[in-house]
């Protein structure tokens, strides 16, 4: 190479990065969004882990226990609470602006976070009325965090409603960072000052500073949520259209409940029937390739809203580009990460503990799912958004039957690696029944590679 074409390389590289980075296409800005989330998922993974382990050490392993168990309840039923609203935000916002609906929209923007607090908080006093009827069957020492359990709901709803808000337009950090970076922050934080002071952190004071970090967090997110709405969209009058919300949100939380429960489904049932020890070697397996899932979050996040906007304008082309351009930034680096977790497995499981290493083998098995999976990158999100969100949820539901059947028949011979097998054939059958859909439904090829679709059908 002579010295010319030494300098050029460099300067050829430094002008792609500059354009990835700082560009105002598409798909530059597609990239950067989805690198934003990515950044906040993997950092909030970690600030997570590190909570865990100074909660565990400050409250022994009684009291961890409890929290554990009663913010696993709050993270579980305020993922469902809101209806599925904060993913049909993305949808339904990108469609209001499109046709020029501004009342509806003004309407959305304030009437979705209000109806999901009123009905969430509801809830919660009727989860509330449960655990005082069922106290004497419970743990007397959770009876008093699960109460607190219950006013953490309200506030963890509205601010995934906002989330979903604040994606619509774009703004990904004010969406994301309040739930992932700063909650956890604010846990650390105030549990670390009631340590510092010498009070006793047991599973009560562990609550309340949580349930004081979400509140927090998510009114500071309303105040900067609703400063920028108010600099974005001009005043007026406000319609409201409840049942055609639910209509579209009910069939997506379908989708978002089958989704979680296929992603439970190993891990529950390898419980029943192998030992605690393995159980925890495989979460670990299922925790050190989240990396990978986290790149299929982020381009989900980023694009959806870009699906609704483009089918809205009836933009096809575009559309089918668009689509075409997801797949590929969710695939590639998807197997780029798996390719570098099974490399880099046996140190990275070593963290988690000498014994772990043991999981080493069965990340192989687990890793072919999720490769598998990513290959046709977030058609889940298209077809919600395009109006297919009732087939969408019947192939979680069959994926989801399907994990349960096979972990049920291979877990109690195999442990570990039936429940790896298990997720990953049903995530196989779940991407071969998604890309039918779509090709049957909206005429697209939807794989990372191959001939691409026709376009978009009406």
């Amino acid at each position: 190479m002579d010295a010319q074409s030494a300098t050029q390389a460099p300067a050829g590289l430094a002008g792609r990065l500059r354009s990835l980075l700082d560009g105002s296409s598409e798909a530059s800005v597609t990239k950067r969004l989805a690198g934003t989330i990515f950044v906040i998922r993997v950092s909030s993974a970690a600030l997570a882990y590190l909570s865990q382990i100074l909660l565990a050490r400050w409250m022994g392993a009684s009291d961890y226990g409890i929290y554990v168990y009663v913010w696993t309840w709050v993270l579980l039923l305020g993922s469902m609470m809101d209806f599925g609203i904060s993913a049909s935000a993305q949808k339904i916002i990108p469609e209001y602006r499109a046709r020029g609906e501004h009342a509806l929209l003004r309407g959305f923007l304030s009437g979705s976070r209000w109806m999901t607090f009123v009905v969430s908080a509801a809830v919660s006093l009727l989860l509330a009325g449960v655990v005082k009827l069922a106290s004497r069957w419970i743990d007397a020492n959770a009876i008093l965090p699960l109460y607190i359990g219950c006013l953490t709901l309200p506030a963890f709803v509205v601010a995934n409603t906002q989330d979903g808000i604040a994606r619509a337009h774009d703004w990904m950090r004010l969406g994301l960072m309040p739930q992932f970076m700063v909650r956890q922050a604010l846990i650390i934080g105030l549990t670390a000052g009631a340590f510092a002071l010498g009070c006793e952190l047991g599973a009560t004071p562990a609550m309340l500073a949580s349930a004081a970090a979400v509140w927090i967090a998510m009114i500071g997110q309303m105040i900067v949520l609703n400063r920028r709405l108010g600099g974005h969209i001009e005043p007026g009058a406000k319609a409201y259209d409840f049942r055609g919300w639910l209509a579209i949100s009910l069939p997506i939380l379908l989708v978002e409940g089958f989704y979680l429960l296929l992603s439970y489904t190993d891990v529950l049932v390898l419980q029943q029937f192998r030992s605690s020890q393995e159980v925890g070697v495989y979460f670990a397996v299922v925790k050190t390739l989240a990396l990978v899932s986290f790149i299929h979050y982020a381009m989900s996040a980023t694009t959806a809203h870009r699906f609704a906007e483009y089918h809205a304008l009836g933009d096809k082309t575009r559309l089918s580009a668009y689509v075409a351009h997801a797949i590929k930034w969710t695939f590639w680096p998807s197997l780029a990460a798996t390719i570098l977790l099974l490399a880099c497995g046996k140190p990275l499981l070593w963290l988690f503990g000498a014994q772990f290493v043991a999981g080493y083998d069965i990340m192989f098995v687990a890793a072919i799912g999720l490769a598998v999976r990513s290959a046709i990158g977030p058609v889940e999100r298209l077809l919600n958004m395009l109006g297919h969100q009732h087939i969408c949820a019947l192939a979680y539901a069959l994926a989801f039957g399907m994990n349960v059947v096979l972990c049920v028949a291979l877990v109690p011979r195999f442990g570990g690696h039936g429940a790896a097998a298990a997720t990953s054939i049903s995530l196989t059958f779940e991407t071969v029944l998604l890309f039918w859909i779509v090709r049957r439904r909206l005429g697209l090829h939807v794989l990372a590679f191959g001939k691409g679709g026709s376009g978009i059908s009406p």
